[in-house]
């Protein structure tokens, strides 16, 4: 920020002086009643000028991001990228459907995001695209997007906010700090607030009940699974129900049909992870093992993949879902 030279403001102000009404103009007569006027104007500017620099100031703001780097932009931002689903879920709920410019080639909700400038994939950006809409904030996500992308982005002079949420409760945090990010607080804490009291009546009407052992599949051949730390794992937990693989080690761990036999499980649920899956066709296979509780008592379900490994406000749908199939008894309505 450039400030006015002392001298200039004086000449200024003096100058002023000469087309302002006869009362004002006899102050040149008088030094002392001149000093003390011109006194007083040189104290108002200052204090304009301070007032000015504080807001010119306060239009960029610096953020700590999730994995801990600082982000400094015009705050609130008014074009932004969108480097993952989720990211682009959160910003369309928190109103925020003119200032995304660009997004991932996976967003497909909500049906506005389909009619938004693609700009590559998690592992593929398109950086000339990107350029080409002048972001003045780019958001990527630590789960996708590689530090090498993050890094040239921010040579090419874009700042990027990344978050990395892990388990359900972080979902919430990257709600609250992207609201913060955008000067979205209010309509933050309203989806945050609305959230958890959709995922405390999933616990209430849960409580107490026996939880059922639950076999979740994302992956086919060969057969994967949802482990520790995963935020399917939350919700199965959350959901009242109990995850065959909740104690591996490895948070997407693979299992063969022994293991599954042996583990027993009571539901088992399809994740339609791959848009080009046959999933009839594998909802058919497991109805087959009749010597697995799940098949032999219809327990066999498929779930959109969107809704429990998303991390965005739709988490709390996946839940819900979730809850309804472990115990439809108490989610009748």
């Amino acid at each position: 920020m450039k400030i006015p030279n002392p001298r200039k403001i004086w000449r200024i102000i003096r100058m002023s002086l000469r087309g302002v009404p006869n009362e004002v103009r006899e102050l040149r007569s008088n030094p002392k009643k001149e000093i003390a006027s011109l006194s007083l104007a040189m104290t108002i500017l200052s204090i304009s000028i301070l007032l000015w620099a504080t807001v010119s100031y306060s239009t960029s703001l610096r953020f700590i991001d999730e994995v801990g780097r600082e982000v400094v932009f015009p705050h609130p931002p008014q074009r932004i990228v969108s480097l993952a689903p989720n990211i682009t879920e959160i910003l369309f709920y928190l109103g925020l459907d003119e200032e995304i410019v660009g997004v991932s080639i996976h967003c497909n909700f909500p049906e506005k995001a389909k009619s938004k400038v693609r700009v590559g994939s998690y592992i593929s950006l398109d950086f000339e695209r990107i350029t080409f809409l002048k972001p003045d904030l780019v958001i990527a996500t630590g789960a996708g997007n590689t530090r090498d992308m993050v890094d040239r982005l921010g040579k090419l002079g874009f700042p990027t906010y990344v978050i990395f949420p892990k388990n359900f409760n972080d979902i919430l945090k990257s709600i609250d700090h992207l609201g913060q990010v955008v000067g979205r607080e209010k309509e933050a804490m309203g989806i945050i607030l609305g959230i958890k009291q959709r995922r405390q009546r999933v616990i209430e009407l849960t409580k107490g009940l026996s939880r059922p052992k639950v076999f979740l599949q994302i992956g086919e051949a060969p057969i994967v699974t949802v482990g520790k730390g995963s935020f399917a794992d939350d919700l199965i937990h959350l959901a009242g129900g109990e995850n065959i693989a909740g104690k591996e080690k490895e948070m997407y761990p693979r299992l063969g049909m022994e293991e599954i036999l042996k583990r027993s499980p009571e539901v088992i649920l399809i994740s339609s992870m791959n848009p080009k899956g046959d999933y009839q066709r594998v909802l058919q296979e497991w109805s087959r093992w009749k010597m697995i509780p799940a098949a032999k008592n219809g327990r066999v379900h498929l779930i959109d993949s969107d809704l429990i490994d998303r991390p965005s406000p739709r988490i709390i749908d996946g839940l819900e879902k979730i809850a309804r199939i472990l115990h439809p008894e108490r989610f009748k309505k």
